[in-house]
């Protein structure tokens, strides 16, 4: 009964800023005026939205791959330093997510521009300045930049949580550095993977703010497509729609990203 008493808070909180909004994105993408209507719904699936939406995908998915293949070895390097300086070389990756989002993005801004200090270093060794801001090149970066830390701390804590007894049993065993990686360290390490994964890909789809400062309008996203039906043309029941379509797509994304995660973990304990 006591512990039922410490989690009322949690559950008036999630009732509050998760159930209650969900519910209303529901009632306005099925209703209209209160009616109920697959009209939203329809124009959601609409060829153009798909069209913004699987480039939202698209995108977001290349995200994912750099952050995967970026942060895994730095990661990697993270978990074989010793601890007071993995800690320290950790602190740069947690610092910049102490900053505001749209400040981060605006930083970036500053550096691409056609004035930025980039441009600037390539002028100063006589190369041509580059159109490096608003291209879908600098919203890939933007995405990348912003979203990176979430693939390096979820691997580098199941890294080194990793029971260095399986290591020392291959080795042993006379694998070399190779082998012990890919058929130790790499199962093993992959529900850390997945959990990476699942946190840069979500936020990766329905991000705007980076499209709009560093795409400048030009790449529209599904999250800046959501925005202008609610903000600009002040259609809920569109927006709702587009809402509750990418929230199915959130949800069976999670689902197999969970499932992937536990047959990772099944697969890594038959290891041993």
């Amino acid at each position: 009964m006591k512990r039922t008493v410490f989690a009322a808070p949690y559950a008036v909180w999630m009732a509050i800023f998760i159930f209650a909004p969900m519910l209303l994105i529901g009632y306005y993408a099925f209703t209209d005026g209160g009616d109920f209507t697959l009209a939203n719904m329809r124009a959601g699936l609409d060829a153009m939205y798909m069209q913004v939406l699987i480039r939202s995908i698209w995108l977001a998915f290349r995200a994912t791959l750099l952050c995967l293949l970026l942060g895994y070895p730095i990661a990697y390097l993270l978990s074989r330093m010793k601890h007071g300086t993995a800690t320290l070389l950790s602190v740069f990756f947690v610092v910049p997510m102490w900053m505001n989002f749209l400040l981060r993005t605006y930083a970036w801004q500053v550096l691409l521009d056609s004035g930025g200090i980039l441009n600037s270093l390539l002028i100063s060794l006589n190369m041509p300045g580059q159109q490096l801001l608003y291209t879908e090149a600098a919203v890939l970066l933007g995405m990348v930049y912003n979203f990176l830390p979430f693939m390096i701390l979820p691997v580098y804590t199941v890294l080194t949580k990793m029971d260095a007894s399986h290591i020392e049993a291959a080795r042993d065993l006379g694998a070399n550095g190779m082998q012990t990686f890919f058929r130790v360290v790499l199962p093993l390490s992959m529900p850390g993977v997945i959990s990476g994964v699942t946190m840069v890909f979500i936020p990766a789809i329905t991000t705007f703010a980076i499209s709009r400062l560093l795409g400048g309008g030009m790449f529209m996203l599904y999250g800046d497509l959501m925005e202008n039906q609610f903000l600009l043309l002040n259609d809920w029941g569109s927006g709702s729609a587009l809402s509750f379509i990418l929230l199915i797509l959130v949800i069976i994304s999670m689902a197999v990203m969970r499932r992937a995660e536990r047959q990772a973990g099944e697969e890594g304990a038959k290891l041993w």
